[in-house]
């Protein structure tokens, strides 16, 4: 079968799907919305035969743009351009980088995630409770977290509803909150209309935050919006949730965690939680977590929520790894 000398950007990804096989292509489906998975697999479907020299050529473009955007990210669209040039001349760099510029450039408030969280947190702490969602909308979920925990308490909570229910923002409100955190990258910003906040955004700030910040701003959405508070738990996973995976799952993130974290993640965990925990390990050890948490005595609230932020992490990681499963939003996902 002769192919076109240029391939399609689908066609592209499903080649490079293809040749990074069944395992790694699973993963990245994950991270897709269902329109694009339907559209690559009918693309993958309607493939017959595909050269070697197809494969490596999809695949050293992708690892070149890989390239490019950690370049990027650590110094900037000139320094990934100098970098490129060295290594695969100038016509070359400057196509990798075109492919790349369109969307780094619409992306707002760049300067702001290679700031300190804490410098940001100075900076930001004392601006209204929308603009402080805005920016941190537009941040890693991690540094976002980071910003959310130190909040006054009065603001978290507040915050994070702004971030969950923010559609979209227009060019000139980004620009003039831009112009007051950075004075040179408004004209960075397009003309199109931006997307950023809504539901998954401030899900995985709740995630990156500490177990304190997240029970108080949860506990405090469920009294002023019910249904909001529903439908961000619904993609959430806390330690309550232990109770809703299956036995082979809760094994499984119990090998990962230290017996004296666990016996202080539990003196603050709910009945049904213990239970659970103690009939997915052998009798033996059962007993010897029950006697640490015995012995240890009375044990500040803070480290509990530590320990039981620790395993949280430990979970959601073997989730992302496929090591075991989550059931999210009720009944609609069922296992077979």
């Amino acid at each position: 079968m002769v192919r076109k000398a240029e391939i399609r950007g689908k066609e592209k990804a499903a080649i490079l799907l293809i040749a990074l096989g069944p395992d790694k292509s699973a993963k990245i489906f994950k991270h897709l919305q269902e329109e694009e998975i339907e559209e690559l697999t009918l693309e993958i479907a309607n493939m017959r035969k595909i050269s070697q020299e197809e494969k490596d050529k999809v695949l050293e473009e992708f690892y070149q743009i890989c390239l490019a955007q950690e370049y990027i990210s650590e110094g900037g669209i000139h320094y990934a351009k100098e970098i490129l040039e060295k290594a695969l001349g100038s016509q070359k760099a400057f196509d990798i980088v075109n492919k790349l510029t369109a969307s780094l450039q619409v992306r707002p408030f760049d300067f702001v995630r290679k700031a300190d969280a804490g410098q940001l947190l100075n900076f930001i702490q004392n601006e209204h409770a929308q603009t402080i969602a805005l920016i941190l909308a537009y941040l890693n979920p991690q540094q976002a977290g980071q910003i959310l925990s130190a909040l006054p308490q009065a603001k978290q909570a507040e915050v994070a509803q702004r971030i969950a229910t923010m559609d979209r923002t227009s060019p000139e409100i980004i620009k003039e909150i831009e112009a007051v955190l950075e004075r040179k990258l408004s004209a960075m910003v397009t003309q199109d209309y931006t997307t950023a906040g809504g539901i998954q955004s401030i899900v995985d700030i709740l995630n990156a935050v500490d177990r304190g910040t997240e029970k108080f701003i949860m506990e405090t959405l469920e009294i002023q919006d019910v249904e909001l508070a529903e439908e961000i738990k619904k993609r959430m996973f806390v330690f309550e949730d232990i109770i809703t995976l299956d036995n082979t799952s809760i094994q499984r993130f119990i090998r990962e965690v230290e017996n004296n974290e666990l016996a202080i993640a539990l003196k603050g965990a709910t009945e049904e939680v213990k239970e659970v925990i103690f009939n997915n390990m052998s009798k033996r050890m059962a007993e010897m977590i029950k006697e640490d948490m015995d012995f240890m005595g009375p044990v500040r609230l803070r480290d509990v929520e530590e320990a039981q932020q620790k395993i949280v992490n430990i979970i959601r990681k073997l989730e992302e790894a496929g090591e075991i499963i989550i059931s999210r939003g009720g009944g609609d996902e069922i296992i077979v």
